[in-house]
């Protein structure tokens, strides 16, 4: 019995270890499934991160550039043209410019015209808006053929936001300027009071007409256009530098001085004629009435006395020592 009851006793030891060993490999076995889980979905987070990164980096990209022209587009920008353009009829080469210009909203501010066959000539000051500036320019250049081109640019952005900002500034004077004047109480007070609420407006006025100025040159563009004929000669030349260049110089200043100083004697010979010679004349006549006449000797004084009526006394000799 006893035998009986040892072995059985020892098969379920032996069960039991067996049960133990079974149950802790079975936990190492999940432990490490869990673990190759874990590593293996860190790569994929990993891959997912960058992923996300790659789709977001062309959007904040996009957003950069789209804040880059944004602050473009609100920077106050003057834009000035000259043109100068050959054209085979200076007259209606003008009028299309006009027609051009009328269309894009602007006007003309200023027309001078050379109507010489030979030398045709047409200036305009034309006023775009400066959205349609680089638009009429090239309208313009497609009249005829250009000769000359510039374009030039300023950047008043930081004036313009320095004026809106003394502009405000000036307005907190101006009202609190006001505000002390409505209370005042003496007329010394009211007096002082009154001259710098009219010194600070007018301090305000002047900034706001400048910020207007402004405002004027950058939502209108300037271009001067000048359309010559076929036939007319460059305005402008290039500058010679040399002995030949300096001596053609002084040359045609002489010829200058010489026809200025004879346009000078012309105007002043008629005066001289009309007045010089009746003065030539009297004096003439002057001078033979002062010939003709003797001149007169000094008059001697009369004795003051009898005159003697013998010869006059003889002075007595000297004797001798």
């Amino acid at each position: 019995m006893r035998i009986r009851d040892s072995r059985r006793r020892g098969r379920a030891l032996a069960a039991a270890g067996l049960l133990v060993v079974l149950g802790a490999g079975a936990c190492s076995a999940g432990d490490g499934g869990s673990d190759n889980a874990g590593t293996a979905g860190q790569p994929q987070a990993a891959a997912g991160g960058e992923a996300a990164r790659d789709q977001a980096a062309p959007e904040q990209a996009k957003s950069g550039a789209g804040g880059a022209d944004l602050r473009i587009d609100q920077r106050a920008i003057i834009y000035t043209g000259t043109l100068q353009v050959r054209v085979d009829d200076v007259e209606r080469a003008a009028r299309e410019a006009s027609t051009v210009v009328t269309g894009a909203g602007g006007f003309v501010g200023g027309d001078q015209r050379h109507s010489d066959s030979a030398d045709a000539r047409a200036e305009l000051i034309l006023r775009v808006p400066a959205d349609r500036f680089t638009k009429v320019l090239e309208a313009l250049v497609d009249l005829g053929e250009q000769e000359r081109r510039e374009v030039r640019t300023e950047d008043v952005t930081e004036e313009t936001v320095d004026l809106d900002a003394r502009i405000a500034t000036q307005r907190a004077r101006v009202d609190s300027a006001r505000r002390l004047l409505a209370r005042a109480t003496s007329i010394s007070d009211l007096v002082t009071l009154e001259n710098e609420v009219g010194r600070r407006e007018a301090d305000l006025a002047s900034l706001e007409a400048k910020k207007r100025r402004l405002a004027d040159l950058t939502a209108l563009s300037t271009i001067t256009v000048t359309f010559v004929g076929p036939e007319a000669v460059a305005a402008e030349e290039e500058t010679d530098l040399g002995f030949l260049a300096g001596l053609r110089g002084g040359w045609s200043a002489f010829l200058g001085a010489v026809r200025v100083a004879l346009t000078v004697l012309g105007a002043v010979l008629p005066f001289a004629v009309a007045i010089g010679v009746p003065v030539a004349l009297l004096v003439a006549l002057a001078r033979r009435r002062a010939r003709r006449t003797p001149p007169a000797g000094p008059a001697l004084p009369e004795p003051a006395g009898p005159v003697p009526s013998g010869p006059p006394p003889v002075p007595a000799a000297r004797s001798g020592p």
